[in-house]
């Protein structure tokens, strides 16, 4: 649900924008908006799974996600739809990191790789049809049954948790640091937003500036509360884990393009190549298909390689799939697109279950939780910030090209992207040699 909900928005966006009145490069706050509640509220996961168990929890997310997407699909304009995604961010924030932490607590560690694996299988299911979903419902109905199609599958799923899932709670939990969490949310927001709105005309550069000091400056503050504060909710102690804290560095910046990706692309298709909503969907599957063909082989390539030679080779490989993007154009032959996209998808899927096991796996029990749910929201951050630094880079060069050619303003965002992915090898090139599975 969460999966198909963040695809289908992808595809929608300019035809959202024709039924607002607004334009499609400036709609990135529309998925930016989602992402960054997520982020923002993820640091409360576990700690509430911990607290009410992880049923609890699960099911309660699933009620405000459903909840908001009826929200969502009720918008008559742009306000409204950014009021509900930041609420469904809120269930969003709950679903996918406690699902990961029931794995964490149920699953034995020597099958916790094949486990991940089969969880963002499953998971696949909503970006394979999401796209494709998307670009139908907006041309044969409107924009709001991209969101009403959740309520459905929420019943279904709150059906399947009753009945199948454990609610497993921690028999002491910490109380809850408010003022670390608050500082979090302030460092977050301020980050994602400054560099989202440093480009937009209605916003001045003071504003944008202000916000990424504020930002900054309450990351700096959370770093000396998670060491000083007893019950912080990530405390320090995790980064005295090497592997956990080139993890969680590596997953940060070698996510920002990536994640960039599902949103620049059907942008690109549609707004500088003219493709049609339903067409555009359809091009997306073969990522997601490349995705699928990556999962039985992800576990032996690092039985046989480590994780350093993994990591180390994957993250070029997926920068520069990012960056020959920008040799697409509306006349590259359509065999060559669904390659490409096919190959993009096998690597990008390889580089997210690699890092994501590595970051986790030597964590002891006593910091399972608190160390997924800090990989939980640095993932839906980087994600955050991935988008609007797309946007924002769309529209700085779409200022320094002609109208006629904003396909050469996306062309060079791609290649921007993909730069700061392949500098991101530096990070795993201080991953141990002995690094094994």
């Amino acid at each position: 649900m969460q999966a198909l909900d963040t695809t289908i928005v992808n595809t929608a966006i300019p035809a959202m924008a024709v039924q607002l009145n607004e334009d499609p490069l400036q709609m990135h706050g529309v998925i930016v908006a989602y992402v960054l509640s997520v982020a923002a509220c993820i640091p409360l996961s576990g700690w509430l799974a911990d607290r009410f168990g992880i049923r609890n929890i699960y099911l309660s997310s699933m009620v405000i996600f459903g909840l908001a997407s009826l929200g969502c699909g009720l918008s008559q304009n742009l306000d409204q739809l950014l009021f509900f995604r930041v609420i469904q961010g809120i269930g969003g924030a709950l679903l996918m990191p406690v699902g990961r932490l029931a794995l964490l607590k149920l699953i034995p560690r020597s099958q916790f790789l094949s486990a991940m694996s089969l969880m963002s299988l499953a998971g696949l299911i909503g970006p394979l049809m999401g796209p494709t979903l998307g670009g139908w419902l907006v041309e044969v109905t409107t924009w709001h049954w991209i969101f009403l199609i959740n309520i459905p599958m929420g019943v279904f799923g709150m059906i399947m948790t009753f009945k199948v899932m454990p609610n497993q709670k921690e028999p002491s939990v910490k109380a809850f640091d408010l003022s670390g969490f608050i500082l979090l949310m302030i460092a977050m927001v301020g980050l994602s937003l400054g560099i989202e709105n440093i480009a937009a005309p209605q916003y001045s550069g003071l504003v944008s500036i202000s916000l990424l000091v504020a930002g900054t400056i309450a990351t700096v503050a959370y770093a000396y509360h998670a060491h000083s504060h007893q019950n912080a909710l990530f405390h320090g102690r995790l980064f005295r884990y090497k592997i956990f804290s080139i993890g969680v560095l590596g997953n940060f910046f070698a996510r920002l393009g990536s994640n960039a990706i599902p949103f620049i692309l059907p942008l690109m298709l549609q707004v500088a190549f003219g493709f049609e909503p339903f067409i555009t969907g359809l091009m997306m599957i073969p990522m997601v298909l490349g995705s699928l063909f990556s999962k039985p082989i992800i576990r032996p390539i690092i039985q046989r390689v480590g994780y350093r030679r993994f990591l180390l080779s994957n993250t070029v490989l997926v920068g520069l799939c990012i960056a020959s993007f920008a040799l697409m154009t509306a006349d590259t032959p359509l065999w060559l697109k669904i390659l490409h996209l096919f190959i993009f998808g096998t690597l990008n899927s390889l580089q997210f279950v690699g890092m994501n096991t590595l970051t986790l796996k030597d964590l002891p029990q006593h910091d399972a939780s608190s160390g997924n749910s800090f990989l939980s929201m640095i993932m839906m951050l980087s994600m955050s910030i991935g988008v609007a630094l797309a946007g924002t880079l769309i529209n700085v060069y779409g200022q320094h090209f002609p109208t006629s050619s904003i396909t050469t303003a996306f062309h060079a965002t791609l290649i921007s992207l993909g730069c700061i992915n392949i500098i991101t090898a530096w990070i795993f090139w201080q991953i141990p040699k002995e690094t094994t599975d």
